[in-house]
C-alpha cells in the first residue's frame, strides 16, 4: 500500500485512465474496523463487476481525512498496479458507491476539473435570470408538498424549477419571458409537440358536447380499429395512464395463467406499478434504492433479470411460477439500452415454452414508429401497453390483447362481476379522452411525421457524435427512432446495471443547466432528447452548437 506522502497520483487520462487518490494502511485499517460489513459488500461488488478489480483485504476505501477532496477516486493500490479503461473502472466505483456512502466517486471532478467551476457560474446564471420563478418557487413552498406539484420536480437542476405559461409546437415560454426549444417534450406525453391543432380541436368540440359519461362513443371504436392496424392486436381496452395499463395488464395475466408472479428487467420503467421498483443486489431481487412504502418485499412478486441475458431469463421462467413478462423492447430509463440480436426472439421463444405471457410496453418505445418497436420490429407480444403521447398530452393509454388472451380473459371474468375484479376506473375511457386519442392518432401522429422525426432524431445523434468524437470524450450517443440519448461512457451498454453504473449526476447536472440557460430544455436526470412533428432542423442545429460550447468547456 502507498506510504502517506503518496496520497494521490495521477493516472493519464490521455490513456483512458483517471485519477485515483490513495490512503494508507492506518486510514484503511480505520475504517474496516467500523465498516466490516460493508467492506464485504464492496468486495461482492467489485468482483460481480466482472473488470479485473478486486478489493485487497484491507480496502483503501474514503477514509475521514479525505472527506473534503471529493475529486479523488480511491482505490486499492492493488488497482492502481493494474488501471483498467476509464469506463470499466469508473463503473464499477459509480457501482460501489451507491451502496457505500463513505466512497465518494465523482468522475466528472476528476476527468474535468473545470466541472465544480463551470457549475457554479451556471447556477448563478440561471438564479439572476429566473427572478419570477425563483419567487413562484417559494411561494409554492407554503402550500406544496416540498414547494412542487410533484415530487420529483425538487431535484430540478437549477435548485427550483422554471415556470412555464405556454407551450406551442416544440417550444414554450417561462414565466420570466425565456423561450426555449423543448426536447424533453414531457418525457414523451408531449411528443406530438405541444397542443397540436387537430388534437385542440376535437377537444373543444368534445369538451362542449361532454367530458365523461360513463358511457361509449364512437370515437372508442375508431380508435380500438387503429390501435389494431398499428399494433397487430385485435382487441383493446382503455385506462388514463400506463401505469394502469400495465397494471391492468398483469392483473389479467395472473387471472388467465393462474400464476402470481411477474418477471421484469433490471432497470426497467414501467411508471409507478409496485411490482416494477425490484433489482438485484448480490443475485438476489430487493428494492430499488429510493422505493417508498413497498407493500411486500419484492422478491414476493417479482423475478428480475438484466436485459439481454438469456440464460438467466431461461432460468428464471423455469421456475414455472411467472405469469407474464413485463418489457420494454428497449431499455429508455437508464440510458437506451438496444437488444442485442436474436434476444427478442429468445424472449418470445422462452415465454411461449414456459406458458409465460409477454406484455410489450410501448410507452416510451412509440418512438420507434407509428407502430412502436412492435411494428417496426415484427414482435408478437400477447398483451401491449401504451400511454402518454397517445392523445396529445390529455391523460389516456391503451392496451391490447391477442385473439387467444382476450378469449381467456372474457372466459376469467363472469359478467356479473365485471365491475369488481379490479380493472377499470371511473374516469377511464371517457369520451374527452377517446376524441383526443382520435384525432392524435389520426392527424398527428402520422406514418409522415414519423419519417420527418426520425430523420431529425438521425440529425441529432449525429451531432452529438460528431462533438464526441472532436472532443475526444469517454462518452457515447445511442438512438432508438426519434428518441437520443447521450450517456457518459465510453460504450454502449448492453444491461440496466451496466447503463447505470456509467450514469454521472455531476455531468447531467451541468449539461441540463447548461443547455436551459441557452434556451434548450433536456429530459431532466438523463440527457435525452425526443423529436416531436413540430421540431425542426434549427432546433436540433442549436442542439450541436450548444452541446458542443459545453464540451469543449469542459475539456479546453
Amino acid at each position: 500500500m502507498a506510504s502517506a506522502d503518496a496520497l494521490e497520483l495521477r493516472v493519464d487520462v490521455a490513456e483512458g485512465l483517471l485519477e485515483v487518490g490513495l490512503v494508507t494502511d492506518q486510514q484503511a485499517l480505520e475504517l474496516v474496523e467500523r465498516d466490516a460489513e460493508q467492506v464485504a459488500q464492496a468486495d461482492q461488488l467489485l468482483q460481480a463487476r466482472h473488470v479485473g478489480l478486486a478489493v485487497e483485504p484491507v480496502p483503501a476505501l474514503l477514509a475521514p481525512g479525505l472527506a473534503e477532496q471529493p475529486e479523488l477516486l480511491v482505490v486499492t493500490d492493488r488497482a492502481r498496479r493494474h488501471p483498467r479503461a476509464l469506463g470499466d473502472l469508473a463503473d464499477s466505483v459509480r457501482l460501489l458507491a451507491r451502496h457505500l456512502p463513505h466512497i465518494v466517486a465523482s468522475m466528472a471532478t476528476a476527468t474535468f476539473p473545470k466541472l465544480e467551476t463551470l457549475m457554479a457560474r451556471e447556477l448563478q446564471r440561471f438564479r439572476e435570470e429566473h427572478p419570477r420563478s425563483a419567487e413562484l418557487a417559494e411561494r409554492a413552498k407554503r402550500s406544496l408538498l416540498g414547494g412542487v406539484p410533484m415530487q420529483w420536480m425538487v431535484r430540478w437542476a437549477g435548485g427550483f424549477p422554471v415556470f412555464a405559461t405556454e407551450a406551442h409546437g416544440a417550444r414554450f415560454t417561462d414565466v420570466d419571458e425565456h423561450e426555449y426549444v423543448d426536447f424533453c417534450l414531457g418525457d414523451t406525453g408531449a411528443m406530438t409537440g405541444h397542443s397540436p391543432p387537430a388534437t385542440v380541436r376535437a377537444i373543444q368540440e368534445q369538451a362542449e358536447r361532454g367530458i365523461t359519461l360513463m358511457l361509449p362513443s364512437e370515437d372508442a371504436l375508431w380508435v380500438g380499429e387503429e390501435l389494431a392496424r398499428r399494433f397487430g392486436l385485435p382487441y383493446w381496452q382503455f385506462a388514463l395512464t400506463a401505469t394502469d395499463a400495465n397494471r391492468f395488464a398483469i392483473r389479467l395475466a395472473r387471472a388467465v395463467t393462474g400464476r402470481r408472479k411477474i418477471l421484469v428487467f433490471n432497470w426497467c420503467y414501467h411508471g409507478t406499478v409496485d411490482e416494477t421498483f425490484a433489482t438485484i443486489l448480490d443475485g438476489r431481487v430487493r428494492e430499488r434504492e429510493g422505493t417508498l412504502g413497498a407493500p411486500v418485499e419484492p422478491a414476493e412478486t417479482t423475478r428480475v433479470v438484466e436485459f439481454n441475458d438469456v440464460e438467466a431469463l431461461e432460468r428464471e421462467l423455469g421456475e414455472g411460477d411467472v405469469a407474464c413478462v413485463l418489457a420494454e423492447p428497449a431499455l429508455t430509463n437508464i440510458g437506451i439500452v438496444l437488444p442485442q440480436p436474436g434476444y427478442h426472439g429468445a424472449l418470445r421463444e422462452a415465454t411461449r415454452r414456459t406458458g409465460t405471457l409477454l406484455i410489450i410496453d410501448e410507452t416510451h418505445t412509440i418512438c420507434a414508429g407509428p407502430g412502436g418497436y412492435t411494428a417496426a420490429y415484427g414482435l408478437e407480444p400477447d398483451l401491449l401497453t401504451i400511454g402518454k403521447p397517445i392523445a396529445g398530452g390529455i391523460p389516456a393509454s391503451a392496451y391490447g390483447f391477442s385473439e387467444d388472451v382476450a378469449r381467456r380473459v372474457e372466459k376469467a371474468i363472469p359478467e356479473r362481476e365485471a365491475d369488481v375484479g379490479g380493472v377499470g376506473g371511473t374516469l377511464a375511457a371517457n369520451v374527452l379522452s377517446l376524441a383526443a386519442m382520435r384525432a392524435t392518432l389520426g392527424e398527428v401522429l402520422s406514418e409522415e411525421a414519423f419519417t420527418r422525426m426520425i430523420a431529425l432524431g438521425e440529425r441529432f445523434e449525429a451531432g452529438v457524435k460528431g462533438v464526441i468524437d472532436e472532443c475526444s470524450l469517454p462518452w457515447h450517443v445511442v438512438r432508438l427512432g426519434c428518441r437520443v440519448e447521450y450517456l457518459f461512457r465510453p460504450e454502449p451498454a448492453r444491461t440496466g446495471a451496466e447503463a447505470a453504473a456509467g450514469g454521472d449526476e455531476a455531468l447531467d447536472r451541468y449539461i441540463h443547466l447548461y443547455a436551459l440557460n441557452r434556451g434548450i430544455l433536456l429530459t431532466p436526470f438523463h440527457n435525452m432528447a425526443l423529436m416531436s412533428p413540430a421540431t425542426v432542423e434549427a432546433d436540433v442545429d442549436r442542439h450541436t452548437e450548444v452541446f458542443d460550447a459545453a464540451a469543449r468547456e469542459l475539456t479546453g
